[in-house]
């Protein structure tokens, strides 16, 4: 009997017992290894940003954002009848002209394109107390909202809506802020990456580095490294106060329209089990291109006319006319000049 209630009382006690284990790991993870996280994740990587030269057909555009902050940017017309348009993301730290290389075919082809250099970016006015990161956050994305809001209120904005296509950050922030809106038909990425599921892969490497407790890296489950994770990113918006990082995984889950992923097999900084990750979280439709050798956002340089032919097949597919074409909301203006 003795033996049956001591049996009892550990089924009932364990998870008090576990939960108690896990609260005692957390914050000494927290006291002994945070500082480590927030400098890692504030800590820029050294990507190769591509800096495009001037092209001398494009229509160079200003608009104003939130805080009457001025963005440059410029619309490149197609030559033929057109197709559609397509709003592009910039990779961080790229200018403007750095969309021509990457959409100049799609020009040719019959695309209208534009691109935006956010603010604190390329030429674009300066936030003060703001310094961007490769992570995204509510600058990023109320300044594509300006940028959709511009082609929204042209006098030749496309009835039937537009496309998105991005590289990077650029593509995570295009996808957070236009992932609900119906003018905003499909989306093409390359290289999209989320902060939790790109921190939260490499905080189990970073542990086993700074850590020779082996158990600490063996007990703890996915989602507790989740919540190391978020602190980190609260502690480094205490200390960039203009900055409030944002997660794409919310609004992919609720993101409907079709997507083209595309990723580098061979990416070393956002690896494709991250972007695996990400992927599954959108409903669909969607389509993952893992590009065999590509490392981060080479998958153009590397797969050339495989890439070009795809990212026009998709968007012949999916920006073609509807019977039911959602019309620009003039609700939303931006000035030009």
């Amino acid at each position: 009997m003795d033996l049956f209630i001591s049996g009892i009382v550990l089924v009932l006690t364990a998870p008090a017992i576990l939960a108690l284990v896990l609260t005692c790991t957390y914050f000494f993870i927290v006291h002994r290894y945070i500082h480590f996280v927030v400098r890692i994740f504030t800590e820029k990587p050294l990507f190769i940003v591509p800096r495009g030269e001037l092209h001398g057909a494009a229509e160079k555009v200003e608009i104003l954002t939130t805080g009457g902050l001025r963005l440059k940017g410029c619309y490149l017309k197609t030559p033929l009848a057109r197709k559609g348009v397509i709003l592009f993301g910039l990779e961080f730290g790229a200018n403007r002209w750095s969309c021509v290389p990457y959409c100049e075919w799609l020009q040719e082809a019959g695309y209208d394109i534009f691109a935006i250099e956010t603010r604190n970016q390329g030429e674009s006015d300066c936030q003060p107390d703001y310094e961007p990161l490769q992570w995204i956050t509510q600058i990023e994305v109320e300044d594509m909202k300006s940028a959709v809001a511009y082609l929204k209120s042209r006098p030749d904005a496309d009835p039937k809506g537009i496309g998105f296509y991005g590289i990077s950050k650029g593509a995570a922030a295009g996808l957070y802020s236009t992932a609900q809106d119906p003018w905003v038909r499909c989306c093409v990425t390359d290289g999209v990456f989320a902060a939790y599921t790109t921190m939260v892969p490499f905080m189990r490497q970073w542990i086993s580095i700074y850590s020779k407790k082996t158990w600490l890296h063996v007990i703890m489950p996915w989602w507790f490294y989740g919540l190391i994770g978020l602190n980190a990113i609260r502690r480094t918006e205490r200390e960039r106060p203009g900055a409030h990082f944002l997660h794409l995984e919310t609004k992919l889950k609720k993101m409907r329209k079709p997507w083209l992923m595309i990723h580098g097999e061979k990416d070393n900084y956002i690896k494709p089990d991250m972007a695996r990750s990400l992927f599954r979280l959108a409903p669909g439709p969607k389509w993952m291109w893992l590009v065999p050798g590509a490392k981060h956002n080479q998958a153009l340089p590397l797969a050339g006319d495989e890439f070009r032919s795809r990212v026009l097949g998709f968007f012949d597919t999916h920006l073609r006319p509807t019977s039911q074409e959602p019309a620009p909301d003039k609700s939303l203006t931006a000035s030009a000049t």
